[in-house]
């Protein structure tokens, strides 16, 4: 009985051995079941990301932060476009997420009532606007949870441990799906017909030789592959440690910074 009460798997669930999680994380991270409220540690990065500031921000402020350009705690959508333009997606993906993301996620986070037809994003009330059938890597007052991060990839990463590919990718956001999920739902019955989306509407810098045909369901498989397309190495992975900087933002201002080098 005393091995039964840390047990992880049970023989009449499989599932729970398909997808396993880990039991050995405090021996390279401190309480990884902790919420961590400032920064986004992974067991390779128990002190989070190098040279990034958090402000007194919670991690998921932090991921929202990159795209408020004047700094004053708002996101309208041309800011959310030019953060997608300043890390590398072109003028159509960029055109089409900030509209999507500002109209979806504005009126959760607004201090009053009253919508607005700016739709701006209040970074102050971000923690507002969590949607459901996502990873629960944020928690609901948008501090990162590091065991969250570490069971994504010990559940999913079949190929490459700490590495997840496009098909581990959509496996996770499948299973990560809720019952229920309304806003999930009515976003995928407006556009539930599949769809063959060419490469060249996400990045412009590098440009892809394959199409990727998906039933476009979100808002959780949008990010993802949002996310998948600016990150993948050159063997079509996408690493634990791009996944983990992106939940902080770190990773944005990497891109960011990329990019400028690259255009002087």
């Amino acid at each position: 009985m005393a091995d039964d009460s840390f047990a992880t798997v049970a023989s009449k669930a499989p599932i729970t051995a398909e997808r396993k999680i880990r039991s050995d994380l405090e021996e390279s991270l401190p309480k990884p079941y902790l919420d961590r409220a400032l920064i986004a540690p992974d067991t390779e990065h128990p002190d989070g990301s190098k040279d990034h500031k958090h402000n007194n921000m919670s991690v998921l402020q932090q991921h929202v932060a990159f795209f408020d350009h004047d700094r004053n705690g708002i996101v309208y959508p041309w800011e959310t476009y030019q953060g997608f333009r300043a890390v590398g997606f072109n003028i159509i993906f960029s055109f089409l997420a900030s509209i999507f993301i500002n109209v979806a996620l504005s009126y959760p986070t607004l201090p009053g009532w009253i919508p607005s037809p700016l739709f701006p994003i209040y970074i102050d009330n971000i923690h507002k606007a969590k949607h459901g059938s996502d990873s629960d890597t944020y928690d609901t007052e948008g501090r990162f949870v590091p065991v969250n991060l570490e069971n994504m990839f010990s559940k999913y990463a079949h190929t490459v441990p700490d590495k997840l590919t496009l098909g581990e990718v959509w496996n996770m956001t499948e299973a990560n799906r809720n019952a229920w999920d309304i806003f999930g739902w009515l976003v995928y019955e407006f556009t539930h017909q599949p769809m063959i989306i060419p490469s060249f509407c996400f990045l412009q810098q590098q440009q892809r030789n394959y199409w990727l045909p998906m039933n476009f369901r979100v808002s959780a498989k949008g990010e993802w592959l949002a996310l998948y397309m600016l990150a993948k190495d050159d063997n079509g992975y996408l690493s634990k440690d791009d996944v983990r900087r992106c939940f902080d933002g770190s990773l944005f201002e990497y891109y960011a910074k990329k990019q400028h080098e690259h255009s002087h």
